[in-house]
């Protein structure tokens, strides 16, 4: 499905549950993976990555969506989560905690009032500093030369 710049929709997100006020698109989207596994949860119980989603949306912060993907392809270095902003940087974390819900908010919340679109490394919480698995360019960037 196509969006209104020419990109694919990413279908696979759940955004049911969203901060942001209704019509307005949030400044940030955090993407947890659901799948991810950390080897304390019970066949029955809900997967860490799922608990980790939850956690992370009952903390809600303005400019800020967080969403449950089916899975971020990170498996050795679950549990983990993507911070996106519109207009600047991407980022990919890796071995996340139960307790990094309010991590990846602190990390949203300075993504999202950064000048230059990128998330500045001071004041980012610990576990987005160890764990960060990537970093990619703006998507605008190569949206616009197509």
């Amino acid at each position: 499905m196509m969006n209104t710049w020419g990109g694919v929709l990413d279908l696979s997100t759940k955004p049911d549950r969203t901060n942001s006020s209704a019509g307005e698109a949030p400044r940030v989207v955090v993407y947890v993976c659901e799948t991810c596994r950390d080897g304390s949860e019970a066949s029955d119980q809900p997967r860490a990555g799922a608990r980790l989603a939850d956690a992370a949306r009952s903390l809600q912060a303005p400019d800020v969506d967080v969403r449950a993907v089916a899975c971020l392809a990170n498996c050795k270095r679950g549990l983990s989560a993507a911070i996106q902003r519109a207009d600047g940087w991407s980022y990919v974390f890796g071995d996340l905690s139960l307790d990094s819900a309010g991590d990846l908010l602190d990390g949203a919340r300075l993504l999202a009032a950064s000048a230059d679109g990128l998330m500045p490394w001071k004041g980012r919480p610990d576990a987005l500093k160890r764990g960060m698995i990537a970093r990619m360019p703006p998507l605008q960037s190569i949206s616009n030369k197509i």
